[in-house]
C-alpha cells in the first residue's frame, strides 16, 4: 500500500499542475474581495447578521455563470485571443477584478453602501467568468484516460484555491489591526495582491484540444437540418452550437436518468458547508475571537490544513477511486460540522478553535478533492467551459444563493449557534444517500 501511495504522489511532479496550482490561488482569492473581508468590514460597519447574510446573496454570480459559459468555447477574444481560448478569457477578467477592487477602494461604507454592493457584485461577475476560465483550462489539460493526472490536478486545484482565499485571505485581518489601514484602503493592496496572481497568464501554455474539430461537426449536423441559405439559418446554427450542443452532448452521453442523478448530488453536496461558511466569521466575531486569532486559525491554519489534505486526499482518490473519496469526505465533512456546536457551548477556546479549523479543513479538502476530480471526468473538452460551469454552479448555488439566508436562520434559532450547526451537519445527509444509488455509474465512468 506504501508503495502505492508513494507512487501516486509521484504524480504531483507533473508540471502542468504548477500552473493549475497558481490559476487556483487566482480562482480563490476574488471570495475574500467579497467574502471573509467583506463580512468583517460590514460587521465592523454596524450591519445586523440578516443583513450581512443576505448581502452574501452577490455570490449569485456563481450559481449563475453556467448561462454565460458557451460564449468562454466559442467567443475568441479580438486582440487577446493570440493568448488562446483559455488563458485570453482569465486575462480579461483577472483585469477587471483588479480595476473593480481600486475602485472599492474609494468607498466609505457608511455613506457609500449601495456602490460597495454594486462594486461587489462586479467582482463576483468578474470571478465568476474567471473561474469558467480556469475549470476549462484545467479540464483541457488532462485528458480523460489520465486518472491519475486527473485527480493531481483537482488536488492542485484545491490546494491553490485554498491558498488564494485561506493563505492570502489572511492578510486582511493581520493589517487591519495595524493603525495605518482601514478596511476601503485594504482594497488597494488586494488588488496588487491580484495584479500578482495575474502573472501566471504569461507563463502558462495553452492546451491543444480537438474542441474546434468537434464543434465543426457539430455545426455541420445542424447545417443538414436548417440548411446555409439564410441569415436566420446560420445565426440559429451557431447559437445551436454553442448554448444547445453542450448540454445535449452531456445528457445524450449520460442518459437522463444518470444526468439528472449527478446534477442533483452535486446541488445538495455542499449546502450544509455553505450554511456554515456565511457565517463562520460573524460566529468567530461573536464569541469573542479577535481579527488576528481569525487570521491565524481560520486562515492560515486552515490553508495549511487544507493543503496537505488536499495532496493525501488526491493520491487516496488515485488509489480507490473517487466514489469512496466522495463518501469519506461527505460523512467526515457533516461530522466537522459538530465540533462549531461544541465551540459554541464552550466559547473563545483557542485550542479547540484550532483543532475545529484542523478537522475542517482536512473534511473541506478531501470532500472537494473529489468533487472537483468527479465534476471533471464528466465533462468533453470540446465543450469543458459549459459543462464544467453547470455542474460547478449547481454546487456553488447552495454556498450562495440559498446559503444567504443562513443570517435569518440564526436570528430565527435566537442566536443558538450549537443548533445552528447541529442543522448544517443534517444537510449533508440526502446528497450521501443520492451518491450511494449512483455508485455503481460512478464506478463505471472511471473504469474500476
Amino acid at each position: 500500500m506504501l508503495a502505492t501511495l508513494t507512487r501516486s504522489f509521484s504524480y504531483y511532479r507533473d508540471k502542468r499542475l504548477l500552473a493549475i496550482f497558481c490559476l487556483g490561488m487566482a480562482s480563490g482569492f476574488p471570495w475574500v474581495l467579497i467574502g471573509s473581508a467583506m463580512t468583517a468590514w460590514l460587521q465592523e460597519a454596524g450591519l445586523s447578521r440578516s443583513a450581512i447574510g443576505l448581502f452574501g446573496s452577490i455570490f449569485v454570480a456563481y450559481s449563475i455563470n453556467f448561462f454565460w459559459s458557451p460564449l468562454l468555447d466559442r467567443v475568441r477574444l479580438p486582440l487577446l485571443g493570440r493568448l488562446g481560448q483559455r488563458r485570453s478569457w482569465i486575462l480579461l477578467t483577472q483585469c477587471c477584478i483588479i480595476v473593480l477592487c481600486m475602485m472599492m477602494g474609494t468607498l466609505d461604507i457608511t455613506s457609500d453602501l449601495y456602490f460597495v454592493a454594486l462594486f461587489g457584485v462586479g467582482i463576483a461577475v468578474a470571478s465568476a467568468t474567471q473561474d469558467i476560465a480556469i475549470d476549462a483550462f484545467r479540464v483541457d489539460s488532462i485528458a480523460r484516460h489520465e486518472k491519475e493526472a486527473l485527480s493531481g490536478a483537482s488536488a492542485m486545484a484545491t490546494a491553490g484555491w485554498w491558498t488564494g482565499y485561506g493563505g492570502l485571505g489572511a492578510l486582511p485581518f493581520f493589517l487591519i489591526d495595524l493603525p495605518v489601514f482601514e478596511w476601503h484602503t485594504l482594497y488597494w493592496a488586494m488588488a496588487g495582491v491580484m495584479l500578482l496572481l495575474s502573472t501566471t497568464v504569461w507563463w502558462i501554455v495553452e492546451p491543444e484540444t480537438q474542441r474546434q474539430a468537434t464543434q465543426a461537426q457539430a455545426t455541420a449536423d445542424y447545417q443538414k437540418v436548417v440548411g446555409t441559405h439564410s441569415a436566420y439559418s446560420k445565426y440559429f446554427t451557431w447559437i445551436a452550437v454553442t448554448v444547445i450542443e453542450p448540454f445535449k452532448e452531456f445528457f445524450a452521453r449520460n442518459g437522463v436518468r444518470l444526468a439528472l442523478s449527478i446534477l442533483l448530488f452535486i446541488f445538495l453536496f455542499k449546502i450544509g458547508e455553505a450554511f456554515l461558511g456565511r457565517m463562520s466569521i460573524v460566529f468567530y466575531k461573536e464569541i469573542g475571537f479577535s481579527n488576528s486569532d481569525i487570521g491565524t486559525y481560520s486562515k492560515l491554519l486552515n490553508w495549511w490544513v487544507t493543503i496537505i489534505f488536499a495532496v493525501i486526499g488526491g493520491a487516496v482518490n488515485m488509489k480507490y477511486g473517487i466514489y469512496r473519496g466522495l463518501m469519506i469526505g461527505g460523512i467526515a465533512m457533516a461530522s466537522s460540522n459538530l465540533m462549531f456546536a461544541l465551540m459554541a457551548m464552550v466559547g473563545p477556546n483557542k485550542a479547540l478553535f484550532a483543532a475545529t479549523v484542523f478537522v475542517d479543513g482536512f473534511t473541506s479538502a478531501w470532500s472537494s478533492v473529489a468533487l472537483v476530480a468527479f465534476i471533471s471526468l464528466l465533462c468533453n473538452q470540446a465543450f469543458s467551459a459549459t459543462q464544467y460551469a453547470l455542474m460547478a454552479s449547481l454546487g456553488v448555488f447552495g454556498r450562495t444563493l440559498l446559503a444567504s439566508s443562513s443570517g435569518l436562520i440564526v436570528d430565527g434559532l435566537d442566536g443558538n449557534w450549537a443548533l445552528f450547526f447541529v442543522l448544517t451537519a443534517v444537510m449533508v445527509i440526502p446528497s450521501l444517500c443520492f451518491l450511494y444509488r449512483i455508485r455503481h455509474d460512478i464506478h463505471r465512468l472511471e473504469g474500476r
